[in-house]
């Protein structure tokens, strides 16, 4: 049995070819395309595995894609409503693309590469979990994911025993551990989805000391962290759940500061 996953129009769109429940084959579309962080439909990635094991689409039985493209579209139909008229340019701006593609997905597969199988969509959090429990050497695990946003969930436990996944408690959107990391890396100056590993190497340089370190009372103001481990955000520091920027003015304040100009100099 061939089951084909895929993922595209959001960043690093890719795909990996699994054999009898084995990877056999997978790639990223920037590979091929040379652009990085391609987010087009994997049309290379998709006929390097195929070629790779020497078949045509048709010889695959399933392809997989990477959520459910529904409940985005139900989430973020429900956080611009929500903030209207704050979000109308953000709104105005993500339409199209959802209109054109991310909706018609299952149509625009059939289309690019006139397969005729069945097409299934996975939750994103459990395509995450998934993807790390179903090939690590562990009959059970207890399993953590944490992600600027799925569909709504942004951070989810469960457990995986045997080939099952059961996740049984998370985090909605806007409450997003992934996606206060984003901000903080744009108030740095930095671009979104691509240089949070620069936020991660330069962390090594901070004052680990809860003590001594402003930033952290200071960021504690923004989050309110349970005694469960589960948390909360004061909204009222992020503009990324209604807009195409990401700290408020409240957060460049507690900061100290207006968003870093990109390439000046890191203080």
């Amino acid at each position: 049995m061939y089951v084909l996953g895929m993922s595209c129009y959001y960043h690093d769109s890719s795909a990996a070819l699994l054999k009898d429940g084995v990877i056999v084959a997978a790639a990223e579309e920037e590979r091929f395309t040379r652009k990085k962080h391609d987010n087009s439909f994997p049309i290379n990635a998709i006929e390097y595995c195929l070629k790779d094991q020497k078949i045509s689409v048709n010889k695959v039985d399933y392809i997989g894609f990477y959520e459910k493209p529904m409940l985005k579209f139900e989430r973020m139909i429900s956080s611009h409503l929500e903030m209207f008229p704050k979000s109308f340019k953000a709104f105005l701006s993500f339409m199209p693309s959802w209109m054109n593609e991310k909706l018609r997905i299952t149509s625009v597969i059939r289309k690019k590469l006139k397969y005729k199988g069945d097409v299934l969509f996975i939750e994103h959090h459990l395509a995450h979990a998934a993807s790390t429990f179903l090939v690590s050497p562990f009959e059970k695990a207890a399993i953590l994911t944490v992600d600027g946003v799925g569909e709504w969930t942004t951070t989810a436990y469960g457990v995986g025993e045997n080939n099952k996944i059961h996740l049984f408690k998370e985090i909605r959107f806007p409450h997003s551990i992934g996606l206060l990391y984003s901000t903080i890396t744009a108030y740095l100056g930095m671009s979104v989805n691509n240089s949070e590993y620069r936020v991660m190497g330069l962390s090594a340089y901070g004052d680990m000391n809860k003590k001594t370190n402003p930033y952290y009372k200071k960021l504690r103001k923004v989050i309110d962290i349970k005694s469960d481990g589960s948390y909360r955000f004061d909204m009222s520091y992020f503009k990324y759940h209604y807009s195409d920027r990401m700290p408020s003015k409240k957060l460049c304040d507690l900061l100290g500061g207006p968003i870093t100009k990109k390439g000046s100099e890191m203080t």
